[in-house]
């Protein structure tokens, strides 16, 4: 089916604490929908959608996960391929926000050392109960070279735009092959980033990855 050929395929994570929207961000990007009495994620669920760059086909496969602690064991395999990563957190309640730090600790403990990481404050439709100010995101953001955008899910404000920037970046990164292969030239970098069809495979010379499930 032509649904199913692609040309990249990114594993795009998201991660932040429980009710940040994570599950709503990604609802909106891959089927345009959103659901207010979204209950929290258990476990871990991913939808896909493709987008065109340098009239290349991404394939993005997003994966969303609860933000409750007693969820926390499946990181490992959560995070294995991931060549992207939204951290979340909601610009109406600080903590979410000060608990970005321990996120992004796990995130890096857990994933390649390439990922390329996004900030992303979404709930920018209550900006009327605002508790993070944008200022600090932003400085906090350029000061552990991640991207940042404030996001909706509601209104569908910067959703489409958030995730074109991520997987965009990912692309280049790729295309230009400045991703290495993992510490002292091993191959475990490699592997993260193009084994599975889950993690990122280029497939215009691969006729078997296209032909890899979900």
């Amino acid at each position: 089916m032509a649904n199913d050929e692609y040309d990249f395929l990114f594993k795009v994570v998201l991660i932040g604490d429980s009710g940040v929207g994570k599950s709503n961000l990604l609802s909106r990007f891959t089927r345009n929908e959103f659901n207010l009495d979204s209950k929290s994620t258990i476990g871990v669920e991913f939808a896909t959608r493709s987008i065109q760059v340098d009239s290349k086909t991404i394939k993005a496969q997003i994966w969303d996960t609860a933000g409750q602690e007693r969820y926390r064991a499946i990181t490992s395999a959560y995070y294995r391929g991931a060549v992207g990563a939204l951290l979340v957190y909601d610009i109406s309640k600080g903590v979410t926000f000060e608990n970005v730090n321990r996120w992004l600790k796990e995130l890096r403990d857990h994933a390649d050392q390439n990922i390329v990481i996004m900030l992303v404050g979404n709930k920018s439709d209550l900006r009327h109960l605002r508790a993070v100010p944008t200022e600090d995101a932003k400085k906090f953001a350029e000061e552990n070279h991640l991207s940042f955008i404030e996001t909706s899910a509601l209104d569908a404000t910067n959703v489409e735009l958030a995730f074109q920037n991520i997987l965009t970046e990912i692309y280049k990164i790729v295309s230009t092959k400045n991703f290495d292969n993992g510490p002292s030239g091993s191959n475990e970098g490699h592997q993260n980033l193009s084994g599975q069809s889950i993690s990122l495979s280029q497939t215009a010379n691969d006729p078997q990855a296209k032909s890899g499930c979900c």
